[in-house]
């Protein structure tokens, strides 16, 4: 990793802007819009459905969001490499603004979707390049500040988006969730268009294969250019196997000819995607984002992260009102506990990594996660509430040790012209990990639940007469199983996450000085 060049004094004074607590209150402010927006309306569906129709798609309202943040990120983050983040973020947050508005105007169950896309091109913008500057913000000592804040608004939206939406919907109307967005948006757009005061940059070498270099004395400021065709085939390719990820063995067979068509679309893409990038000048996914075992060893850490996550965040609380018995509100409880160690954890962190180091950290964390999941398939049936939430607490105290090294670590190897693009790689695959184990681990359950019941049905089927109350225990027993066998692929997966970063991963990052 000899060729990252060090960061100079200069360059660390220039990524702290003037009225940077302005900045961060607007970066704070901008992640929340993120952060609630699917918790948020997803308490409201019931109403959404009995105004505008369309039982049999609603699913879209979050499929569809989610694949447009996911496919953009790698794109936003090469745009804020070229031109800065202000103008990325400010067109990012703009869009979603509009999107918000569009959704709270939506005539039917179509028009909502296609305006809830639009509010995920916006999305992908947010997520990206907050994070970016966050790392812009603050040198390496500091940085653990803003990301454990960051973290924090996760954890609060997490657990007071239901509530409001729910709020919303019963006392207000449905649309008022898009319509709050619009004065937090607005308060966040002109912070940072007052505040945010990024200074004049060379723009990132045309060797998008190369890493940044240290400015020569008497060279010609380097002509912006961005890799449009790169960016629409990534888009192109990331949708159509994205779409396959969500809608296969839910709207068709994983082996019926639509699945069969758009997976063998998406690698044809994918081919496609490899000889544009190869061939432009200024890639927008650059080979050293895989190059370099830091970035790589992170991202698929990071994907893997993805993948677990699913378990706990789309099962359990299936577990906790099927299983247990419980309530809703009280299973939303049993999950959200990890909220509540997640960014506590996250922010004590430094103080293992800077004894230990970033991969010594992240190590610790995941390899306690993975005896966590695998624990989770011994507790008793039914059990008591408190056993599953005990785990979930302990969960969230060992992602956010293993998270927050992992990011911060990756974001200190490289300089500023190159923080946009591997912040947005690490996102992606964090991103991608996600969809591919809801479908995964879809998959899993709903096997395990044919194989106990005989084919009685899936998931969603026997949820339904659980809540009708028409389930004999032997569904309960079924129901149990599944999510035992879910929570063994979560462990797999977090497991996997162990042997990259200690095959894969420096014992050291390369860190920049500064």
């Amino acid at each position: 990793m000899g060729d990252i060049r060090p960061a100079t004094r200069e360059d660390a004074r220039a990524a702290a802007p003037h009225g940077r607590r302005a900045v961060v209150a607007a970066l704070m402010l901008s992640m929340a819009l993120a952060a609630l927006d699917s918790t948020v309306v997803s308490t409201a569906v019931p109403q959404i459905v009995g105004d505008l129709g369309g039982f049999s798609v609603f699913s879209w309202l979050f499929s569809g969001y989610l694949l447009a943040v996911t496919v953009t990120l790698p794109v936003y983050g090469k745009l804020s490499d070229t031109f800065g983040r202000k103008p990325v973020l400010i067109a990012g947050a703009a869009l979603f603004l509009l999107g918000s508005l569009l959704c709270a105007l939506a005539w039917n169950m179509g028009a909502l979707i296609a305006f809830r896309v639009v509010q995920g091109l916006g999305g992908g913008a947010l997520q990206g390049t907050v994070q970016t500057l966050a790392a812009d913000l603050y040198p390496l000592k500091e940085r653990p500040k803003i990301q454990s804040k960051l973290s924090t608004v996760w954890a609060v939206s997490a657990v007071a988006g239901p509530g409001l939406g729910g709020i919303l919907a019963a006392y207000a109307d449905w649309r008022w969730i898009f319509l709050v967005n619009l004065p937090i948006g607005a308060v966040a757009l002109w912070l940072i268009v007052r505040h945010l005061h990024e200074p004049r940059r060379e723009p990132a070498p045309a060797a998008g294969n190369k890493p940044a270099r240290a400015r020569g004395e008497g060279n010609a400021p380097a002509r912006a250019r961005v890799d449009w065709a790169g960016a629409l085939a990534v888009f192109a390719c990331g949708g159509v196997l994205l779409v396959a990820l969500v809608q296969g063995g839910v709207a068709w067979p994983w082996l019926s000819w639509p699945s069969l068509a758009l997976f063998g679309t998406g690698l044809a893409l994918s081919g496609l995607v490899v000889v544009v990038e190869r061939r432009a000048a200024a890639p927008i996914i650059p080979g050293w984002v895989w190059r370099r075992r830091t970035i790589a060893a992170v991202n698929l850490a990071l994907g893997a992260l993805g993948l677990l996550m699913v378990a706990p965040t789309v099962f359990l609380p299936t577990y906790a009102q099927s299983v247990l018995g419980l309530e809703p509100v009280t299973a939303g409880f049993v999950l959200s506990v990890w909220t509540l160690s997640w960014p506590l954890s996250a922010a004590l962190s430094q103080h293992v990594y800077r004894r230990i180091g970033f991969r010594d950290t992240a190590l610790l964390g995941i390899g306690a996660a993975t005896l966590i999941l695998f624990a989770f398939p011994f507790l008793p049936y039914p059990g008591a509430a408190w056993q599953p939430a005990l785990l979930m607490l302990l969960l969230g105290a060992a992602l956010g040790l293993f998270q927050l090294p992992l990011l911060v670590g990756v974001q200190s190897t490289v300089g500023w012209s190159e923080r946009g693009t591997t912040t947005a790689s690490v996102l992606f695959c964090r991103q991608t990990g996600q969809t591919i184990g809801a479908s995964v681990f879809g998959a899993v359950a709903n096997g395990v639940l044919a194989a106990r019941l005989s084919g009685a049905g899936d998931l969603d089927s026997v949820t339904r007469a659980l809540d009708a109350g028409t389930a004999p225990d032997v569904t309960r027993h079924a129901i149990a199983s599944a999510v035992h066998a879910v929570y063994l692929g979560a462990a797999c997966a977090a497991a996997l996450a162990f042997l990259v970063l200690l095959c894969v991963a420096p014992r050291r990052f390369p860190v920049l000085t500064e």
